[in-house]
């Protein structure tokens, strides 16, 4: 998993509530089990007409946010499904932070197992945001000082300490595992000899 630290970009805003993981990612496109092509049709219904047309008037289909790695977004955010899919076509398109006044829990804690930082923010800071976001500026996303940075401004955002330090060592449930190896190793050892008869 790709490390998170510092990242600086042009915010997006997409200031709908209760945007739901079928709307991140609509149904028809779950088949796969790849991390990897989802981009494409994240948001697919809001970003496409029915001739699969892009719609121009769609943040995302709009110079800069077109681009953008950071997402500003409605309260209650991918509720819905629990569908993994909705995270994987969010970092597919390129955004690596989303910033909402709430999330729904299973899409909050999918995001740090994808490298994806979800902040939550008090309804006024996320205004600020938003405004200072139509002036096509970047801002920056500090996570080890829990710092967003725009214009002379800084505000101050919360995060679980043990999902701080799998971002910032880019650490998956994979790779947490094997930070375990050698305790695992010698467990598997022990029990081929204590008790043969299971492997």
């Amino acid at each position: 998993m790709k490390k998170f630290n510092i990242l600086k970009g042009i915010p997006a805003n997409l200031p709908m509530i209760n945007i739901d993981t079928d709307m991140i990612i609509p149904k028809q496109f779950l088949k796969t089990i790849k991390r990897t092509g989802l981009g494409k049709s994240l948001f697919f219904e809001m970003r496409y007409d029915e001739s699969g047309k892009k719609i121009e008037t769609f943040v995302l289909n709009k110079k800069p946010y077109d681009s953008s790695p950071i997402l500003i977004t409605g309260k209650n955010f991918g509720c819905g499904s629990s569908r993994e899919h909705a995270p994987w076509a969010l970092l597919d398109f390129g955004i690596r932070c989303l910033i909402s006044s709430s999330f729904a829990d299973i899409f909050y804690n999918n995001c740090f197992k994808n490298g994806m930082l979800p902040i939550v923010l008090e309804e006024d800071k996320i205004v600020e945001l938003v405004q200072y976001s139509e002036r096509k500026d970047n801002i920056e996303i500090n996570l080890k000082e829990q710092e967003i940075i725009f214009g002379n401004k800084r505000i101050k955002f919360e995060i679980d300490s043990f999902k701080k330090k799998c971002l910032l060592e880019g650490l998956d449930d994979i790779a947490l595992s094997l930070e375990k190896s050698e305790q695992i190793s010698l467990y598997e050892d022990k029990i081929q000899k204590d008790k043969p008869w299971i492997n």
